[in-house]
């Protein structure tokens, strides 16, 4: 399964649409104004299926993983040195970046590749591609691709 990751260019807040393959929106994510960042995320009948929320005033840069109204887990990013890591709690993922931080993939120890993420260049706005192992994943890959923007984001402030 292959998903597009587009910010909006004229937004306030955090704002990505995701589309498949044939351009058709999967999933719509809305900021929402928070202390850190605050990402809604809802499907295609415009449903709340996630969010991700960044937990302030850590050492190192972590997000808080909902689906629906449910707590699963968080993502932290680890200490590297070059290549961006981070892990999940709620999975045994472990999501590796490269030196320039545009390309990932996320790996579990029990399934093997997850995904691979890309940062398309030469857009106005931030563009990734998701190559998605299985469908079910989606969701929180999505969370994964939002949480390493975010972070990105803060950095970058």
């Amino acid at each position: 399964m292959r998903l597009l990751f587009k910010q909006r260019f004229f937004s306030w807040f955090d704002s990505y649409d995701i589309y498949n393959e044939d351009q058709k929106p999967v999933f719509t994510v809305k900021g929402q104004l928070s202390w850190g960042h605050r990402l809604l995320i809802y499907d295609a009948l415009d449903t709340h299926v996630g969010t991700v929320q960044e937990k302030v005033l850590s050492f190192l840069p972590q997000f808080h993983l909902f689906e629906g109204e449910e707590y699963i887990g968080c993502i932290r990013k680890e200490f590297s040195f070059l290549r961006p890591k981070f892990t999940l709690d709620c999975d045994d993922w472990e999501v590796n970046g490269k030196i320039m931080e545009w390309d990932y993939t996320i790996n579990s120890a029990s399934r093997g590749e997850i995904a691979r993420i890309s940062k398309e260049l030469l857009h106005l706005t931030d563009t990734y591609v998701l190559d998605i192992r299985a469908p079910a994943d989606a969701l929180r890959v999505l969370m994964v691709v939002l949480a390493i923007d975010a972070e990105k984001c803060s950095r970058n402030s």
